[in-house]
């Protein structure tokens, strides 16, 4: 099976936290090979979406596909091969070493008939000169500022090699240079390996300018989604983040560029 045709999937799925639901009946279709990005305001249900599509929290109702199937009927390690996730808040091993931790990406290609080879430190290597941490390798995790760990965090996931990566909040902690720097990196890693790229940004102009499908939730719901010029108006951002703003083309990639309008900045 090649990359894109891995299909993932949220068939009317009711999700939610010691009885309180948090989403309800959604159901979502993620474009296979392209890059999806899932926008809306805090606490509408963004995070708790991707931990589902990750198999990290089960619908109360509906089900999460993997080509096709329930994705909780599918054994751990193969899901593991398929879909790598970045969490929003990952914790590493006390004292872990920047090396050790990318290796970890690796687990799930290796059994007790195949141990950790000369392909697995390649594969390790070349993450984390991709993830720009490379002069990090020695170091302890928990030595590094929030930006490095967030990178480190990235190079275990690049390490994985899944088909889909699912992201939550990959621009944590990142000053504008290292934003950029990363939504760069995964749309070669799309472009180049045709992985399928799902995550969740709070800067909407950066999720406009790199996202192929996006997403708009709102108190749980999808309200919105296709490329970002068809679906990203004042209107929407009214709707879905409750302020007014300006939507003009983005003069770098002729994306939706979304200049908010506070009390003390309207036209």
């Amino acid at each position: 099976m090649t990359t894109a045709d891995h299909r993932l999937s949220a068939e009317a799925i009711t999700l939610g936290y010691d009885g309180v639901p948090i989403v309800d009946g959604l159901s979502l279709a993620v474009p296979p090979g392209r890059i999806t990005v899932i926008v809306g305001a805090n606490a509408c249900g963004k995070s708790t979406l991707l931990r589902a599509l990750a198999r990290l929290l089960t619908p109360t109702t509906g089900a999460v596909l993997l080509d096709g199937a329930d994705i909780r009927s599918r054994p751990t390690a193969e899901v593991a091969r398929v879909l790598g996730l970045l969490p929003q808040s990952p914790v590493a091993p006390e004292s872990i070493l920047v090396a050790d931790l990318i290796a970890r990406g690796r687990y799930p290609h290796q059994s007790w008939l195949r141990r950790r080879a000369s392909e697995d430190d390649a594969i390790v290597d070349a993450a984390m000169r991709t993830a720009g941490v490379a002069e990090l390798a020695d170091r302890s995790v928990d030595t590094l500022s929030g930006g490095q760990r967030q990178r480190v965090w990235i190079a275990m996931a690049l390490a994985q090699q899944t088909d889909v990566m699912l992201l939550d909040e990959p621009t944590t902690y990142l000053d504008i240079s290292h934003q950029i720097d990363v939504l760069d990196l995964l749309v070669d890693l799309n472009h180049q390996r045709g992985t399928t790229i799902v995550m969740v940004l709070h800067e909407l102009s950066l999720a406009c300018r790199y996202a192929d499908h996006l997403v708009a939730m709102s108190g749980g719901r999808i309200v919105a989604e296709g490329a970002p010029a068809d679906v990203v108006t004042a209107d929407l951002v009214r709707e879905v983040f409750g302020i007014d703003a300006i939507v003009i083309p983005d003069p770098a990639s002729g994306a939706p560029l979304v200049s908010p309008l506070g009390r003390h900045h309207r036209a």
